[in-house]
């Protein structure tokens, strides 16, 4: 067991070369006399909500007693870095130590257990309080962990090489940005004669009626609406064009790849445009449906709602500051 352990740890190494973010915490882990617990991981997103951090650890006994423990970690997370909020974490870990010295001198393997909440002041920064069950292999031991730090995600902040250009009048967002702040009828921002609207303006719009209709739908990983349960952010976008003829990949990944490229700016988008998003600068781990004046619906962790793209708005400065593409699959 503790062999294939660090076989794993030693995979997970490789896997997280290019890592998109540095993190550091200070804890407690509370057995017998407790233990005070340091670790500094790199981390990058996974797939949809998850992600992944590779880190060191090193753990030493409180106060005055001897005993040591260093060695490295794997966790994976699920809705960590998605902005203020819960997440969860499971993890293994192995490596070198004494519970009665400092000498190093045993293997020791662990898992652990838990959730966090953290709070994300900056697109670049977060905060964060974490608490786990662990095990440790060596003398079994167990207990509870407690754990704070901070996150510094790089790459994740507003890009100024290509600034996009301010919204105006003509093209106003919508205050707010959550789901219970819009409208739960939304039309595109096409302008419409009648008679001679496009063909593809109207297949536009019956897309984004689509999607609209299972606004307030909760988040559900791996969804795609069946039997009237939620969607992930993939889904929903496969589920509204499927509806009207238009077969897409099912992972954001490869939806990111579908249909022309379009420049990422607000006056270039149209409605029915996919807009990719990406937490960390890396590959692409959200996407939404454009539907005019700023506006796009995806399902997040609140689920089915209309977000905006704003470098005012708090929430949608969120969503700005990460939005890395766009793509026409409606011509």
């Amino acid at each position: 067991m503790r062999t294939a352990a660090l076989s794993l740890l030693l995979a997970c190494v490789a896997a997280n070369v290019r890592a998109q973010g540095v993190e550091g915490k200070i804890g407690r882990f509370y057995d017998e006399g407790g233990w005070t617990v340091y670790r500094v991981g790199m981390s990058r997103p996974l797939l949809g909500p998850l992600g992944t951090t590779l880190h060191g650890d090193y753990m030493h006994r409180a106060g005055e007693a001897e005993g040591a423990f260093a060695g490295l970690g794997f966790d994976v997370t699920a809705f960590q870095g998605a902005g203020n909020g819960p997440y969860l974490v499971a993890g293994l870990g192995g490596g070198m130590g004494s519970p009665h010295s400092r000498s190093f001198s045993s293997l020791w393997t662990s898992w652990s257990a838990g959730a966090g909440y953290e709070l994300a002041p900056a697109s670049f920064l977060r905060f964060g309080l974490e608490g786990r069950w662990r095990e440790i292999s060596l003398d079994r031991r167990t207990g509870f962990e407690l754990a704070a730090g901070f996150a510094l995600n790089l790459g994740g902040g507003p890009r100024s090489a290509a600034p996009r250009p301010e919204l105006t009048p003509d093209n106003p967002p919508v205050a707010g940005g959550s789901a219970e702040d819009e409208p739960r009828v939304v039309t595109s921002a096409l302008p419409a004669t009648p008679g001679t609207e496009s063909r593809g303006a109207r297949l536009a719009d019956s897309v984004i009626a689509t999607a609209t209709e299972v606004m307030g739908r909760p988040y559900r990983y791996g969804g795609t609406g069946g039997d009237g349960g939620g969607f992930d952010c993939s889904g929903l976008i496969q589920y509204a064009y499927a509806r009207h003829g238009i077969a897409l990949p099912r992972r954001s990944t490869d939806q990111a790849r579908e249909g022309s490229p379009v420049k990422t700016s607000l006056s270039a988008l149209a409605p029915g445009d996919l807009l990719t998003f990406s937490n960390r600068g890396g590959p692409v781990t959200h996407i939404g449906l454009y539907i005019g004046k700023g506006r796009f619906i995806h399902s997040a962790s609140r689920g089915v709602q209309v977000s905006t793209l704003s470098a005012d708005d708090p929430y949608g400065r969120w969503w700005y500051v990460r939005w890395v593409g766009a793509r026409r699959v409606v011509q």
